[in-house]
């Protein structure tokens, strides 16, 4: 019997329509991991009745044109935005390499050459020349999914590197304004220290007039000697610290670590705005690390997709055509060809490399979800920490202010007492201490309110929201 007459032979088309209707449902796919949660259903710290949620321009909030202006050249000039932004660049250039290999390939190749031989007999010498022009189209069948999980994996790398890049404005917001309000600090407890050096030399001057009365012993005047020369000392350490913070802030703005004009401005002179944290729920989308994270989450769930159809056969087709002439540089009178071919591989062994490689995926999304609920543990402490230091900090200078007007009374009493010589001089030294130490603190008070408030800011996610 003749099979060739009942089974007519099939046509290359005909067979790779029919493998991909038969195998087209059988691509791999992995679904999306999200961690297990039980987020609170609200915060246990208290919130002012007057706080708002963050905005995208939060800083205003503070009610400083310096700062403002800082924040603006530091968000135009850093250097690690730009770094920051590159790498957006280069994962948008991966997601268009990755989304090509969705594509065929052309490739288009010519040749002419000339060619003589002599067979060494002395008969005539052969010449041959020809010219020739070839196009060659190949095209990878992604019936398992392989290619499209690729493509997913960058898509979600991109959105994983723009919201680091968002992360990383917020973060350089923060330090900016962090460092400027540190400057403040350190010039404010500079003039401190100062003004409690020039009242040191005041009561010095006090004692040594009536050592020379006979009034003061010279116990009383080295004392108080020993006073002056401290408060002189503690002027260069803060003099050292306030200069090197400034180049720091320099340094944050794009500029070279030099001194920078800042003005007069005081830590007084700033707001303290009462910032709204919103539902514990709502800062999964309000935090631009949380969002990348979670973008990493999706780019692991596809690499273990794509690691999987690796297992698989890979089916190739490709066509060709071309054109053949037996001239130099010449297509006159061309021979032509057309072919197509289907072409399947499938690895039989490779030693455990391919299902190494899905368990390594696997392994790192495992390693990503925890990575991932850690954050979130995170931050949801970030927000308690920083709405119960706002409430915590604001009482502490409220109690420092107090603190400060009676240790300045007591100063004033006991300069008069001695004076008056009621009181020795030991009494005027330690209301000399509590005062300066009182200041002091309350300066450090109020740059703590002011951070405490940038970190509740960066903690919220700095008015950022998914999507925007």
């Amino acid at each position: 019997m003749n099979l060739a007459m009942r089974f007519p032979p099939a046509r290359p088309q005909l067979l790779v329509a029919a493998l991909a209707l038969a195998l087209g449902g059988c691509a791999i796919t992995e679904p999306v991991t999200r961690p297990r949660l039980a987020l609170p259903a609200d915060w246990s710290e208290p919130v002012a009745a007057d706080a708002a949620l963050p905005v995208a321009t939060w800083w205003r909030g503070f009610g400083s044109t310096r700062l403002e202006a800082l924040l603006d050249e530091a968000l135009a000039g850093n250097p690690d935005l730009r770094v920051a932004a590159e790498r957006v660049h280069q994962a948008e250039i991966q997601l268009r390499s990755a989304g090509a290999s969705l594509l065929p390939v052309a490739t288009v190749g010519g040749d002419t050459g000339w060619r003589r031989a002599e067979d060494g007999r002395g008969s005539a010498a052969v010449e041959n020349e020809s010219s020739g022009a070839s196009l060659v189209i190949s095209y990878e069948i992604d019936l398992w999914g392989r290619l499209a999980a690729g493509v997913a994996a960058a898509e979600a790398d991109v959105a994983s590197f723009r919201h680091d890049l968002q992360t990383a404005r917020l973060t350089l917001a923060t330090s900016v304004a962090s460092t400027y309000f540190q400057y403040l600090s350190l010039r404010t407890r500079f003039a401190i220290a100062r003004d409690n050096l020039a009242i040191a030399e005041r009561v010095f001057a006090i004692v040594e007039a009536r050592y020379r009365n006979g009034a003061a012993s010279a116990l009383d005047v080295s004392r108080q000697r020993t006073t002056v020369l401290a408060q002189r000392a503690a002027l260069l350490p803060l003099e050292v610290q306030a200069r090197q913070t400034l180049t720091a802030l320099a340094v944050l703005l794009g500029r070279a670590p030099q001194p920078l004009p800042l003005g007069d401005e005081t830590l007084d002179a700033f707001a303290i705005p009462a910032v709204a944290p919103g539902l514990p729920a709502e800062l999964l989308v309000r935090r631009p690390d949380l969002a990348s994270a979670e973008a990493q989450l999706a780019a692991a769930d596809a690499d273990v997709a794509a690691a999987r159809a690796a297992l698989l056969p890979d089916i190739q087709l490709s066509g060709s055509a071309g054109l053949a002439s037996a001239a130099l540089l010449s297509l006159a009178n061309p021979a032509s060809s057309v072919a197509l071919s289907a072409a399947v591989a499938q690895t039989l062994f490779d030693g455990g490399r391919l299902r190494g490689q899905v368990e390594t995926a696997r392994s790192r999304r495992i390693q990503l979800v925890e990575s991932y609920r850690q954050a979130i543990h995170a931050a949801l402490k970030e927000v308690e920490d920083g709405l119960g230091n706002a409430e915590r900090n604001r009482q502490q200078e409220a109690s420092q202010l107090l603190i400060r007007e009676e240790a300045r009374r007591s100063l004033r009493l006991a300069e008069l007492r001695y004076r008056e010589g009621v009181d020795d001089l030991l009494t005027v030294l330690d209301a000399q201490r509590t005062l300066f130490q009182a200041e002091d603190q309350l300066a450090q008070f109020r740059l703590s309110r002011l951070t405490g408030a940038l970190d509740l800011y960066k903690a919220l996610g700095g008015g950022w929201a998914a999507g925007s």
